[in-house]
This record gives C-alpha cells, structure tokens and sequence, in this order.
C-alpha cells in the first residue's frame, strides 16, 4: 500500500523536496502541482498566498492524501494554518523542520521578499535555539532566472554575488536556502562561499521528518530515483513544465493542466 503524498510550488523549486524524497523511499504515490499560472509567489503579499493556500486544499481534497509535504516557503511562511486546517491531515513544512537542525551562531537566510518580510525564518529559528544572530536577505529575482529553459551563468553569477555579500560580510556560519528553488543552484552557490560556512537544503531536513512520522518499510532498499509513481499538474503552459520535468528530473512525463478557483 502506497502512502499518497501532495507537494505543491509556484514552479520546479518543489523538485528539491521530491528529489529528497524518493532517494529515501519508495513506498509513496505523489500528486505534484506547480501554479505556473502566477508564479513566483516571492513577490505576492500576506492576503494573497493566503487565498491560493486555499485553492490548494481545494485542489488535493479529493485526493485522499496521507500526507502534504510544503514545498514554497513563501506559503510556509503565509499560510500554514490554513493548509493544516482544512486537509486536515499531517502537513511538513520547510522552515519548522529545518529551524531544529540549527546548530551554529551565526545564520544566513537568502528567501523571497516575502518570507524574509513575514520573519517566519527568524521566530521558528528563535523558538527552537536562543542567543541566535540571524540575517536574511531578500533574493526577489533568483526564482524568475532558476525557472529559465536555459539559465544564463553569468545573470545568476552576478544575482548570488549580490544577495551572499551582505550575509557574508556578517560572518555567517551556515547560510539556509530558504526556498525551495535555490538548491537548484546549491553546486554554483557553494563555490562562492568558504567552505567552512554550512550550506542547509531544508528538503532533507522536511524530509527526514517526514521519514521519522512514516516509518519506512524494511524491505524498502534505494536504487535509484523512480518517478513512475509521480502525477504532475500545472495551472498553465504545460509543455513548457515539460521540458523543465526533462531538464531537471531527466524524464518525459504526462503534464495534466488544472484549474484552480479564482483569477488572483
């Protein structure tokens, strides 16, 4: 029996938590949905997120889901009371689990405008660990560039510059990536940063939750990533999700487009 799973995104970011999810088990039906149609949820305010939250639930009600895994941060940050409220069932988000693996002093957060304006990051964070300095910085145009057929190196080149020298003229000691489309970009990420300085992909630590709540099963042994077991919905321009599916997952899959409730 396979546990059914929903993950949600504006985009591909949710891929980082799929990935994280099947190197670990194999024992999981997934039900993904990507609003293509208004993404980056970055730049959106409080009001809105709230209300695509809503049309989320909608979406995965009828799915008979065992669990939701929270793959945008933004609504992690905006609206996670309403995504445990009405599903009603187990929902792991990004930034409660990754705030309990903190161990240094000194915390980067690179995140959308959103969640750094919600300081979800920094009163998750403090509620696990004290005597934190933690500096977040808004990265409004990485999500538009990772999402690119083709990502140009040097735009991306000159945006990490940008967002990592404020953090790192602070001396941070680990630098969380507080969206999940940012560790697309972890291996160019990682060498412009000393290597002393911790780099945290909150999907493993969602993840390992998750691992902890659904016991995997004992004859479950990894190979190698299947997304057999994987539907994908998307709220508008499918074959453009598909060559993106192709980039980054290496597969050609059925793109199912979806409506959601309202025209926000």
């Amino acid at each position: 029996m396979k546990l059914k799973i929903g993950i949600f995104d504006s985009g591909i970011g949710g891929f980082t938590i799929l990935n994280s999810l099947l190197k670990t088990r194999k024992d999981v039906e997934v039900f993904y949905l990507a609003d293509t149609k208004r993404i980056p949820f970055g730049n959106k305010n409080f009001k809105e997120i709230r209300l695509i939250a809503k049309e989320i639930c909608y979406f995965f009600e009828d799915k008979n889901l065992d669990a939701l895994l929270i793959a945008c941060n933004t609504t992690n940050a905006c609206a996670l009371d309403i995504l445990e409220k009405n599903l009603r069932i187990p929902c792991f988000d990004l930034i409660n689990s990754v705030s309990e693996i903190v161990d240094k002093q000194i915390i980067g957060v690179l995140a959308t405008q959103t969640t750094v304006r919600s300081s979800y990051y920094k009163k998750a964070i403090n509620s696990k660990k004290h005597n934190l300095k933690i500096f977040q910085k808004e990265c409004p145009e990485f999500v538009s560039e990772i999402e690119k057929e083709k990502l140009d190196f040097l735009k991306l080149n000159n945006l990490s510059d940008l967002y990592l020298k404020p953090l790192l003229s602070k001396n941070i000691e680990e630098l969380i990536l507080g969206c999940s489309h940012y560790p697309l970009i972890y291996d160019f990420l990682r060498k412009k940063i000393n290597s002393n300085i911790k780099i945290i992909d909150p999907s493993e630590a969602l993840i390992k939750k998750f691992n902890k709540f659904f016991t995997i099963p004992k004859t479950d042994h990894y190979e190698s990533i299947s997304l057999e077991n994987v539907k994908f919905y998307v709220t508008s321009e499918s074959d453009k999700f598909s060559k993106k599916v192709k980039l980054w997952l290496g597969i050609n899959k059925e793109i199912r487009l979806v409506n959601l409730r309202s025209n926000v």
